[in-house]
Formats: C-alpha cells, structure tokens, sequence
C-alpha cells in the first residue's frame, strides 16, 4: 500500500479548528458508513463528547470495512484455526500425525530385570532415538519459524481495537479539519506510535502539571511549577521564558482557568515549534520531482544516522519515490555492512566503497551519477559521526558538500542533523555547532521513546532556530515520520 506521507498534510487545514464538527450517525461501531446520517439525541452536558466518540466510531466502522474490503482471503484463513480446539479430546486424533506416532513405543522400553540405572538409561536412549526420529522428518518447521521475522517490519499496519488509543488519535485528526472520509491507517498508527513514544516525558511533565493546576485559576505559584517542569523536560531557557512570559500576560488581563491555561499552553507550544518551519519556507520536507533530491545525513557518534537514514529511504518508498543510498561512512566499522541490511529492507539500492578508509567524496561521487542514471528521485547521503569540536572532520564535512555543488548544481540539497532526544541540552549545543560548518536546513529528533527530555524539541526550535523535519518515536522501520507540531503537542499534552 502506497500512503504519501510527504503530501499528507496538503489535506489537513492551515488553521486546524479547535473541534471537530462530525455529522453523527444511528449505531455504534457497525454502523454502515454509506448510510445517510441520522443524528442521535445526546445529552446536553456531553454533547461535545458525544460527537466526537461517534465521529470515532464512524472513522473506526469505515477503516475496518476498507480492511476487509482489502484482504478477504486474509480474513477467511483465521476461520480454520478454531475448529481443531475442540477435537484433541479424543486421543485418537493424534495418532494418524507422523509425529507422535512413536511416542506410545517407547512406555515398555524398562525390563523387569534391569536395575534402576539401566532402566534410566534405556529410557535416555528411547527418548533420544525419537528425537533423532523426529529430526528426520523436521525440514518444513524451520521455515515456518523463519517466516515471521522479517515479517514484522514489512507487513502493513492492522487495525486493532476501538480503544483509547484509536479514539485518542481520530480525534486529533479530525481537530485539524480532516473528514471521516480522509482518516487513513497508516496515521493511526502512527499517532498511536507517537503517544506512547512521548510516554516517559508525559508522565514527568503532564502528571504534575495537572496536579499543580488542580481546579482552581492559575496562580503565580502555579507558573512557577510550570517553569520548572519545562526545564526539567530540556525544553531551554529562552522556550520557557517566552511561553511563561506569555501565559502572565494573559493572566494580567483576565481569570485563567485550568482548561483555559491548558489550551493557551498547547497554543503557545505549537508557535515556538512552527516558527522555524513559517521562516523557511517550506511547510512540509519532500523530495521534489522530476529533480534530484540529496539529503545529507549528519550528527556525532551513537545518535543513530544510519538507522535514521534507512526509515527515510522506507518511508520515501512507501510514499511513491524511488531513493538510493550512498554509503559514505567509511570510518566506523561495518557501517557499510548496516547500511546494505537497510537498503535489502526497504529494496533500496546501496552505492559503496569495499576498500577500508576510502574516501567518502570518493563514494558520493558515485553514487551522484548512479542517482542520474537511476533517475532516482531522492539520495541519502550517510556520513561518519564526528564531534562538534573536531575541525578537521568538520572541514572533511564541507568538502563532502562542496562535491555535491559542484557535481550536482542543480539538485535540491538539505542537510538534515540527526540529534538523540536523550542528550537533551548537549544535542542543543551540536545543532548550534553543526549550524555554522554544514549548513544544516534542518533536525531530525530521534529515540523520543527512550527518553523523558522531549522538551529538547522546544530549545531545537527557538534557540537554535531550525526547523524540525522528522521524528522517531520508536525502534521500528515504520516508527519515523515528517514532523507536525499539532500532533507532537497534542502527543504531549494528551493528559487533558
């Protein structure tokens, strides 16, 4: 299935409005989504609520029939596995199978004569000729067993039950403006990924933010616990006093109460990661086509830009673009090797040098005249990690783009940092590094699941001033997607 991940947010409103506005419908989940809508009383005091459950249950009913639309044979195959659970009763059944054929032989196997070592022994010896027995006849297991690994990261995403989860998520779709008709799978999924990924920085952040704010307006001391929470979640100085500074001017003009102060807060949040975005230009980060397309890959040592690198070159192919990779990490150990098994993945090819030490404007050289060949619409460049501090590395870095402007002039260049989201205030101080020797054009956050330092996305923004591109939420191939700043804050704050 194709989902164009990079064109996503075409549909979704600039603006998005603060609720959805669904046509509720008769029925609960197997309401048929083709039937004209009737509208249900609900009580006045939930009516809100109610709208958007159904508006829930609606999305969830039409996503299940395209399932099933989808794969039929798929849900015939389930229908045989029950049958045989109430027929090993009788014994018999299980005697015709070549397996356990032998298992009743080897009862009377103990003489009479013997002693009680022999007679262990006897029995170690049955036991261990129906084992030889049985691995004569065991080629088609290991198959099946093998199967279902790789399977694990190439299947499709399922839907599963009408949960917290899957409510939680239709409502933030339809909270930008997105019709029943427009809610697809894979951004299910994915906002699901995306809330629990953001689970350890919720928990220390929103728990005791809402505490704090109990029922009451919000108070100076409150602000101050606010100040304090945002910081201990790397959200930077500037981010806090900006956010802090506005929420006290709001509260000079009038009463704040909690649920006020919650949404002034998201509001505030969402301008401090989307002002970078606004002065760039461009909206949403995607290969153009008909164009060569280079991303260039960089960050220190251990932040993960070759498995970074190869969720991009996934996504780019489950979007609908053809993408090579050129391997130009030519310093670490088996750095090519990872690449390749990343490439075999997602059916990526991989330019590369087997030579130890080879030059990595050697590699990109290549791999620029493979894309045009190819007719590629995207190449992802990996580089080595290297130390903000270390000039000589950083000088290798310019000269790798230097190839790239003079081979490739035409093509649309973006140097994207890869930033670990658990190094917090340090990850801050390599984006302000990185800035001034690669030209980067924007962030790539990773390992958001490992990590109660999320903030760090909100000093990314406002100090460094670049702009967010993509997120991982996650260790999967699939746990990679272009930022949203409705989304992450919502992710965020989805306490209240």
């Amino acid at each position: 299935m194709v989902f164009n991940w990079f064109e996503r947010q075409a549909e979704e409103s600039p603006t998005p409005p603060p609720a959805p506005k669904p046509e509720p419908t008769a029925g609960g989940i197997d309401a048929p989504v083709s039937a004209a809508p009737e509208p249900t009383p609900a009580p006045a005091a939930s009516e809100e609520e109610d709208e958007a459950l159904v508006w829930a249950r609606e999305a969830y009913a039409r996503l299940k029939a395209q399932q099933q639309a989808a794969s039929p044979v798929a849900e015939s195959a389930p229908k045989p596995t029950p049958a045989p659970s109430p027929e090993p009763e009788p014994s018999l059944s299980l005697s015709p199978t070549p397996g356990p054929a032998p298992l009743p032989t080897p009862s009377p196997v103990p003489a009479p004569g013997l002693s009680l070592l022999e007679q262990a022994a006897a029995q170690r010896q049955q036991r261990q000729q129906d084992l030889d027995d049985r691995a004569l006849e065991a080629p088609p297991a290991p198959t099946l067993a093998s199967t279902p690994a790789p399977a694990l990261d190439s299947e499709e995403p399922q839907l599963g039950d009408f949960d917290q989860d899957f409510t939680w998520s239709a409502e933030v779709l339809a909270a930008q403006g997105r019709r029943v008709d427009q809610v697809s799978l894979e951004e299910i999924d994915w906002l699901g990924r995306l809330r629990r990924g953001l689970e350890k920085t919720r928990q220390g952040f929103v728990t005791s933010l809402l505490e704090n704010l109990g029922d009451d307006p919000l108070t100076p001391e409150v602000l101050d616990d606010l100040e304090t929470l945002l910081l201990r979640a790397d959200a930077g100085v500037q981010a806090t006093d900006q956010v802090l500074d506005a929420l006290r001017q709001r509260m000079n003009e009038e009463v704040v109460d909690p649920a006020e102060g919650i949404r002034f807060l998201k509001e505030q949040l969402r301008g401090l990661l989307d002002e970078p975005i606004q002065a760039s230009g461009v909206h949403l980060l995607a290969p153009e086509r008909d164009r060569l397309n280079i991303w260039l890959m960089v960050g220190v040592n251990g932040v993960g830009k070759t498995t970074t690198l190869g969720k991009l070159a996934n996504l780019a192919v489950r979007s609908g673009y053809s993408a090579l990779i050129a391997a130009a990490d030519t310093f670490r150990a088996a750095a090519v090797q990872q690449v390749e098994v990343w490439g075999e993945r997602s059916d990526v090819p991989v330019v590369s040098n087997p030579s130890s030490n080879a030059d990595p404007a050697a590699v990109v050289f290549d791999a620029i005249g493979a894309a045009r060949s190819r007719k590629s619409d995207l190449l992802l460049v990996d580089t080595a990690g290297r130390l903000q501090t270390k000039h000589n590395l950083m000088e290798e870095l310019q000269k790798v783009r230097k190839i790239i402007d003079r081979l490739a002039p035409e093509a649309k260049v973006e140097s994207l940092l890869v930033l670990d989201a658990s190094q917090g205030q340090n990850g801050l101080r390599q984006a302000m590094a990185f800035a001034k020797a690669a030209g980067l054009t924007g962030v790539v956050i990773t390992k958001l699941d490992g990590t109660a330092r999320g903030g760090v996305a909100l000093a990314v923004s406002s100090e460094a001033g670049l702009p967010i591109r993509f997120i991982g939420a996650g260790e999967g191939i699939r746990d990679l997607r272009p930022f949203n700043s409705f989304e992450f804050v919502e992710a965020l704050l989805t306490g209240r």
